[in-house]
């Protein structure tokens, strides 16, 4: 399966959140393969704690691959080359979990003919070898996204599932904007359409995530003042009649991620020891990612039997 991870804003939380569900299906034992498509900031391996790739490599990266100046871009097994305590030691019956980054200072590109085969043939190639591909897409309607919609529109991929994320945290601005990128004019459902995508089976294929979201009920908020907690409570409402206005209500959710204050702080993996023995991190927030993760393969959430 292809997974694209999506979102029309940066600091949405959709690297840190695809690159946790990347961990959480490996640890429910499938191969995953993650492919950062953010060419602009590929920083997927800081949130992985890959030395020497935290702003993509130097050489042989996704970009040079795509552009024709490689054959095969790299590859990094994470768990023999990330510096985190926990990942180092592989847990028993998880799967494979591989990097592909990008390149360091790669920036966007404009997409030939040359460099969609290209990108076609890196996804028939991780599909065959990977349970999950998930493509981290630079924030936007950018050429990463024209391209990959153009990609997955052809024959041969015509095999290969693809679900599709937009990620947006809970505020009116990311409300409005991720509600843009997949219904206005030049978002992915347009975009997907004047490929050949069916525009309601690609529409059938999106969900959305919703990041940092406050919960009202738990103790992170459970100092603040009662006028806060009635504005808040006020503002969530809103957000929720707004969010079902635009077409981005609870049915077309698959998950919700609560504000987590690590998170804020450092982008990384939520592990148990994060949450049981550190106690660093929030119960609820690894709970989310975990359903999240199962969420992902769960048919019946995405209307299919």
């Amino acid at each position: 399966m292809l997974v694209f991870a999506a979102s029309d804003k940066g600091g949405t939380g959709r690297s840190v959140t695809s690159a946790n569900l990347a961990y959480q299906r490996a640890l429910l034992g499938d191969d995953v393969a993650y492919v950062d498509f953010d060419f602009g900031s590929p920083t997927a391996a800081a949130v992985f704690d890959v030395p020497g790739a935290l702003r993509g490599i130097k050489e042989n990266g996704l970009h040079s691959y795509l552009v024709g100046e490689v054959g095969e871009p790299v590859r990094v097994d994470i768990w023999s080359r990330t510096e985190h305590p926990v990942l180092r030691d592989r847990p028993g019956g998880s799967g494979r979990l591989v990097l592909l980054p990008g390149d360091v200072s790669g920036g966007e590109f404009a997409t030939d003919q040359e460099t969609l085969r290209r990108c076609v043939d890196l996804m028939l190639d991780l599909t065959s070898e990977f349970d999950v591909v998930i493509v981290d897409l630079s924030a936007g309607r950018s050429y990463a996204m024209d391209m990959v919609l153009e990609a997955t529109a052809r024959p041969e991929l015509s095999g290969v599932e693809a679900r599709w994320l937009v990620f947006h945290r809970w505020t009116r601005q990311h409300v409005i904007a991720a509600s843009g990128l997949v219904f206005k004019e030049h978002g992915i459902l347009d975009g997907g359409a004047a490929r050949g995508h069916d525009k309601e089976a690609l529409r059938g294929a999106i969900r959305f995530v919703r990041a940092a979201v406050p919960d009202l009920d738990s103790p992170l908020w459970s100092q603040v003042s009662p006028a806060q907690s009635v504005w808040m409570e006020r503002c969530d409402e809103y957000l929720r009649q707004l969010a079902s206005d635009r077409g981005i209500g609870d049915s077309v959710v698959l998950g919700t991620v609560p504000l987590e204050p690590i998170l804020q702080w450092r982008e990384q993996l939520i592990t148990e020891v994060d949450v049981l023995s550190t106690q660093i991190a929030g119960k609820e927030t690894l709970e989310a990612l975990e359903e999240l993760a199962r969420r992902l393969f769960d048919d019946a959430r995405w209307g299919r039997s």
